[in-house]
């Protein structure tokens, strides 16, 4: 398949730059990937769309203040680095800006010198593994001195850290957030346990993949970055016991899914297991773990756009996403939700 088969016309007004002040304010397109009808809702209505016995699968990741700037010891130049990956001991993966100025050898300074990281080897677009120097506790100091990787298209400042982390983020790594997950507030999520519905929680750490463009023509081409992801065995039980019982599993964004989706068998059973993932799911792909996918809108020629078609069809889902732009639904990453059924 081509990567012009995923491209729309998205106006830049509907990007949205700040979040919405009450989480679960935000609209919700519900679309039936059998029928391709569309509707129009409100995200508080979600409960209307889950039923005793289903399962609602959570990314419980936490995004890491992970944006550091800082200066070029030999020149006093500005650097900026985003932690991706940590790697063994101090040594991370990272992107750099500009990084054509960071090499071997070169040390950047954070902090006046609270923080220290020397270039160790070079990669592409951007990429460097870098080694931290510091005393005290490393995410003590990146909480001191580090800024919430917010995507490129949001042009906005952060006012409130917590609004780009979701209420029942728990695992510290990612390098961004699990968007979907960012409408539920801890009084929806105990609605919705009060109408028999389960939850179970996954760990995935958004990492390099998620910065990244398909650069190819072809997807079929593409090489998804791997990212770690976790199921405990309590988790994996709640799943088999919503699935054995005839219940929906309702995965909340693409990190969710393309995690069960790893981790599921042919005939969609879960255990216990943790590692890394590069999972590329596009159109041909048959699901054996979600059943239900609740996702925000993403971006043109995405991989996740690509998922999204995956779940409900290439043509369904432009169209689903042509009525979003026609009725200026928020897109990305603080924009509203879609709800495939």
């Amino acid at each position: 398949m081509n990567i012009h088969d995923f491209d729309f016309e998205l106006p830049e007004e509907l990007i949205a730059q700040v979040p919405l002040e009450d989480r679960t304010s935000s609209r919700l397109m519900v679309l039936d990937k059998v029928t391709g009808k569309v509707e129009h809702q409100s995200f508080k209505n979600i409960l209307d769309y889950l039923h005793e016995g289903d399962c609602l699968v959570l990314n419980d990741t936490k995004v890491l203040p992970a944006r550091l700037i800082g200066e070029k010891k030999e020149t006093g130049a500005a650097i900026e680095v985003l932690l991706l990956k940590q790697l063994e001991g101090e040594r991370w993966e990272t992107l750099v800006k500009p990084a054509k100025r960071i090499k071997p050898g070169t040390v950047i300074t954070f902090g006046e010198g609270l923080l220290t990281a020397e270039c160790i080897d070079t990669g592409d677009q951007g990429g460097r593994i870098l080694e931290f120097s510091y005393d005290g506790i490393f995410y003590e100091l990146l909480d001191q001195l580090g800024d919430m990787p917010l995507p490129p298209y949001i042009k906005e400042k952060l006012d409130d850290k917590d609004r780009y982390q979701t209420v029942f983020a728990k695992e510290r790594g990612s390098a961004a957030a699990p968007t979907a997950g960012l409408h539920f507030t801890e009084d929806i999520l105990d609605e919705i346990r009060s109408k028999g519905v389960s939850i179970a929680f996954i760990t995935l750490h958004v990492g390099l993949g998620t910065f990244r463009p398909v650069s190819v023509d072809s997807i079929e081409e593409h090489d998804m970055h791997s990212e770690y992801y976790q199921l405990s065995a309590e988790n994996a039980d709640i799943l088999n016991q919503a699935r054995a019982n005839g219940g929906k599993i309702i995965t909340v964004g693409t990190t969710s899914t393309r995690t069960l989706e790893t981790i599921a068998d042919e005939q969609g059973h879960f255990e216990a297991q943790s590692g890394w993932t590069d999972i590329f799911i596009y159109p041909g792909y048959t699901f054996k773990a979600s059943d239900v996918l609740l996702t925000n809108f993403h971006l043109p020629k995405s991989t996740l756009i690509m998922l999204v078609s995956a779940m409900a069809g290439r043509e369904q889902t432009l169209t689903a996403y042509q009525a979003a732009v026609e009725k200026k639904y928020r897109f990305f990453s603080f924009g509203d939700a879609m709800l495939i059924k």
